[in-house]
């Protein structure tokens, strides 16, 4: 885990800690120091962090592992008291799990390679081996020449990888710095056939598995994957770019490495369908109970890791403040809300899935009061993205100004895109994603080997919820609604 944050100093000043003084909205500050006591003296999120990214690992959707880290979650739901607790299914199509990856150079010498398989790719027929064929600088034509010598063949599909993802994009709030989408910008890789084109030609060639390079340093492999590969494609996997260039610079040169593999994949298909994680604390006001906040994070990754980063920690985080608020035995005047998305990475088909199932009209869409994300980043929580709503951010900041303490620092009108609330926006309804540091997350973790819960510590974790909670609460005991901003 990386360096701390002193948190339990601060339970003294939250006990203490007086109204804020330029906010007209008012803030429940007996409750936000109950909540910072609960979880600071009681967390149990670095436990349950534990539990979702080393013993269940990567949650690939529609995998058992998604599958599992879904009941367990419910589980805790139930556990913890809350009503309701519920997997709500929606159709994905058949999962995939990787069970076996093995890659390694054994002439001119030996040295294992780092590599994995790109998500829903077939299998490798037995144990491949041979000398690399280098097509990155072919074109179609050329690619046609060679088609009898590439049926089985160990395929480099691109040239040498000289660009890389070596910075992080600018963090928000920051001087000039603005974000506006979830993602950070693309890494060219390069190849003289373009790469639809090269799949079918191997495709049709018979090619033994196709080899393409990161687009990370220092080891780090980046993977994604497509759940409509057909079985009858090449199978693909990715390299870390420094040891793809030595390989494919020895065959340009006429010295083709001779490289030996295996690759064992099995596709899920008993249930097709993929699970949201719904519980929530129910309202007790009369006139208000019907009203929902809701809080989320996708508990969805990719496969290379365990999903740490990317989203762990945030669903790490929405699953702890509602146990603090479940803990407290509190009675929200709304109902509070809890999903934790299946999907994201393929889309936002959780998101989108609930939206189908819950908010259909226009009248179940008036009773959402808001909806808050914790997606992309890592660390502590910063404050909220407010999606150019300006008068919720008079809210939010009046909201934000008791936890200065913590290291809550700011909300700004900046919107980000990519991520689980970015539906219920479209719909103009008010969902906001909170801030993190972008810190080594674009470089390094993001989708890629690299992201183990080593880049959070526990500090953070508990920050995190306890802000989640005390904006849970406000949103849920406020008089009036958080304006809506019209769909253009």
């Amino acid at each position: 885990m990386r360096k701390r944050i002193l948190l339990p100093a601060l339970v003294f000043t939250w006990l203490v800690a007086p109204a804020p003084a330029s906010a007209q909205t008012p803030v429940d500050l007996e409750m936000t120091a109950r909540i910072m006591e609960e979880g600071l003296e009681r967390s149990h999120a670095l436990e349950l962090y534990h539990t979702l990214t080393d013993e269940i690992g990567g949650r690939l959707t529609g995998s058992p592992a998604h599958d599992e880290a879904a009941a367990w979650a419910r589980d805790r739901f139930e556990e913890w008291g809350l009503s309701d607790a519920r997997l709500e299914g929606f159709e994905f199509g058949r999962g995939w799990t990787l069970e076996k990856i093995s890659v390694e150079m054994v002439s001119p010498r030996y040295m294992p390679l780092i590599g994995y398989a790109e998500a829903w790719t077939p299998s490798v027929a037995g144990v491949l081996s041979g000398p690399v064929v280098y097509l990155g600088d072919k074109t179609a034509d050329e690619i046609k020449a060679m088609m009898p010598s590439l049926r089985g063949a160990i395929v480099l599909t691109h040239q040498p990888q000289t660009e890389f993802r070596d910075a992080d994009r600018p963090q928000p709030g920051v001087g000039d710095a603005s974000v506006r989408t979830g993602n950070p910008p693309g890494i060219r890789l390069n190849a003289t056939t373009p790469i639809r084109q090269m799949r079918e030609l191997l495709k049709e060639a018979g090619a033994g598995v196709a080899l393409r390079p990161s687009s990370y340093r220092d080891g780090t492999v980046g993977v994604g994957g497509s759940r409509t590969t057909e079985d009858s494609a090449v199978p693909s996997i990715i390299l870390a770019a420094e040891q793809y260039n030595m390989i494919a610079r020895m065959a340009a040169k006429g010295m083709p490495a001779e490289l030996r593999l295996e690759l064992r994949t099995r596709y899920d298909e008993d249930d097709t369908r993929t699970f949201n994680v719904i519980a929530e604390i129910p309202g007790s006001d009369p006139d208000l109970r019907d009203e929902i906040v809701l809080v989320g994070a996708h508990i969805d990754s990719w496969h290379t890791s365990s999903g740490a980063t990317d989203n762990g920690d945030g669903a790490i985080a929405v699953m702890e403040a509602m146990r603090i608020l479940a803990a407290l035995g509190t009675s929200p005047r709304r109902t509070i809300r809890v999903a934790l998305w299946s999907g994201e990475e393929q889309g936002l088909l959780g998101a989108r899935a609930y939206i189908a199932e819950h908010l259909a009209d226009q009248a179940s869409r008036e009773k959402l009061t808001v909806y808050l994300n914790d997606d992309p980043g890592s660390g502590a929580t910063l404050g909220f993205y407010m999606q150019d709503n300006a008068v919720a951010k008079e809210i939010f900041d009046a909201w934000l100004e008791p936890l200065s303490d913590l290291g809550v620092t700011r909300n700004i009108i900046d919107g980000i895109g990519s991520t689980d609330h970015v539906p219920f926006n479209e719909l103009g309804l008010p969902a906001f994603n909170v801030i993190k540091d972008f810190d080594a997350y674009d470089e390094s973790t993001r989708h890629t080997n690299a992201d183990f819960p080593e880049r959070m510590s526990e500090e953070e974790l508990i920050q995190s919820a306890i802000v989640m909670a005390h904006f849970a609460w406000q949103a849920a005991m406020m008089d009036g609604r958080i304006p809506r901003v019209p769909v253009s």
